[in-house]
């Protein structure tokens, strides 16, 4: 298999994408059509009220972005008769049977379809339990429901995340879900009973008359309850997991191929280096320096931070796409970095330190630059809330004595103080399983299709399919293509 093949696998195809509206999904939804033109369609699942709103969603939030500068540069005038002809966009939600489609649709659908791409999800590590089910759950099942009514499909691909591995350590293996699995010892966990808990749960709030806001509230604190209960960090990871699970266990005769990526940061090489449109957990890091506002950071120097780029995931997903499809069987693939080429955040430490010591960051008055102070790191969650105790809550303790003191005059200065404090500690207990992170994700199986793949690939970079993070110079990805993309596209 060589970049020609994958290129040519796309040619005539018909492709059901969700999740297009997301940093993955319009990545994907650029290359095809930049690097097979003759495409025959994607279908793109969109949240809209009717086809007019789904149609601006796409202008707006995908083909409007910079990253289909080059498809603009190409096509000139053209270039929105082509997407019309490409694209089409479907009113609808995961979240429901048949998408919520009508009769007529969902059958010239299923009888056109050969490949699914479900990259449809929620990401909040502390969203409403049911919002996080419906969409990462219920979602998995309605896609999968879906692909079986299909007459000509060749393949499903599903995006989960590396990191429903929860906190192991050691080496985390390429193997699925089996139902009902967890990762606490003398657990067992029955999505059926999930179900039946949040419906339940709907009920009590609605029959104690519960604000918006407590309902919220409820419900955010029941999917990190249930979460740690069978084992997993947040809500997101857990019910990303239970998506995995169902999946196996409801997938039919055609090919599965789940991509498990790490921490998704900005494009390396193509369309557009260092474009990026979701803030991750590491540029706190850059972000903090460029604004000289945030001065510490949850982190391990030593350790591993398994980050990928964008462009490789989509160069990934591509060729496995390709390489199975209209074979049978189910196969999980790690898209990380840190069995190959593991970068420390000590490498991300000294990039970011290294690049503004160069380009000093004009956050002083008047616009003058300023001198830079270095970030603090705390290696154990212990260490960083004793560090906000001393420089923070004791201040605080001390404004709440004071506001006493005064007869509450000072009342709306300290609420504001409190609350920005609370949320900093809920915002280091819910990351921390991710920036401590202590295992190390194979790749085995993502190797050896990296060795199925022509090493003499076209040097047309827009035919490239390179997703080997051995070739990438962290110290130099981060100076010269992730910080200035976070600058540029997070920091306006």
């Amino acid at each position: 298999m060589d970049a020609d093949s994958v290129v040519g696998y796309f040619r005539g195809k018909s492709i059901l994408i969700t999740g297009s509206t997301g940093f993955l999904g319009k990545v994907l939804v650029e290359k095809i059509l930049r690097v097979q033109p003759d495409v025959k369609k994607l279908f793109l699942l969109i949240r809209a009220s009717n086809a007019e709103s789904a149609k601006l969603r796409i202008q707006n939030e995908v083909t409007g972005t910079e990253i289909f500068q080059v498809l603009k540069e190409k096509y000139g005038l053209g270039f929105d008769n082509f997407i019309e002809e490409k694209i089409c966009p479907l009113v609808g939600d995961i979240m429901y049977e048949n998408f919520g489609l009508d009769t007529a649709k969902l059958r010239e659908l299923s009888n056109n379809v050969d490949i699914i791409f479900n990259g449809a999800a929620t990401t909040n590590f502390s969203e409403r339990y049911d919002v996080a089910f419906d969409t990462n759950v219920l979602g998995t099942k309605h896609v999968c429901a879906f692909a079986r009514k299909c007459t000509r499909l060749k393949m499903l691909l599903h995006v989960s995340t590396a990191y429903v591995a929860g906190e192991q350590m050691g080496i985390i293996e390429e193997k699925p879900f089996l139902m009902g699995e967890t990762l606490r010892v003398g657990t067992h966990l029955d999505i059926e009973s999930e179900i039946n808990l949040i419906k339940d749960t709907r009920i009590e709030l609605k029959a104690n008359c519960s604000t918006e806001k407590d309902e919220r509230k409820t419900m955010k604190e029941l999917g990190l309850k249930r979460a740690r209960k069978f084992g997993w960090p947040n809500t997101y990871v857990f019910t990303k997991a239970m998506g995995e699970m169902l999946l196996g266990q409801l997938r039919g005769d055609f090919p599965v191929v789940i991509l498990r990526p790490s921490m998704i940061t900005s494009i390396l090489k193509e369309p557009l280096p260092g474009w990026m449109e979701v803030i991750r957990t590491i540029d706190s890091v850059i972000i903090g320096y460029a604004k000289q506002t945030f001065s510490f950071f949850l982190a391990d120097l030593d350790s591993i931070m398994d980050v990928i780029p964008v462009d490789m995931v989509v160069n990934a997903m591509m060729v496995s796409m390709v390489a199975h499809s209209e074979e049978q069987g189910h196969i999980i693939y790690h898209v990380t970095s840190s069995m190959r080429n593991p970068a420390t955040y000590a490498v991300l430490s000294k990039s970011v330190h290294r690049y503004f010591s160069d380009n000093p960051p004009c956050t002083g008055r008047n616009g003058q630059r300023v001198r830079l102070k270095k970030m603090r790191f705390f290696s154990t969650v212990t260490g960083i809330r004793l560090y906000m105790a001393i420089k923070y809550k004791l201040p605080l303790e001390m404004l709440r004595l004071v506001n006493m003191a005064l007869c509450g005059v000072l009342s709306r200065r300290y609420n504001e103080l409190s609350k920005k404090y609370r949320f900093v500690m809920q915002l280091i207990e819910l990351y921390a399983p991710f920036s401590l992170f202590k295992g190390c994700f194979d790749d085995m199986n993502l190797e050896r299709l990296r060795m199925a793949m022509n090493k003499d690939q076209n040097n047309n970079e827009a035919y490239y399919f390179d997703f080997d993070p051995k070739s990438i110079d962290w110290d130099n990805y981060f100076y010269s293509v992730h910080i200035p993309g976070v600058l540029k596209y997070m920091c306006d």
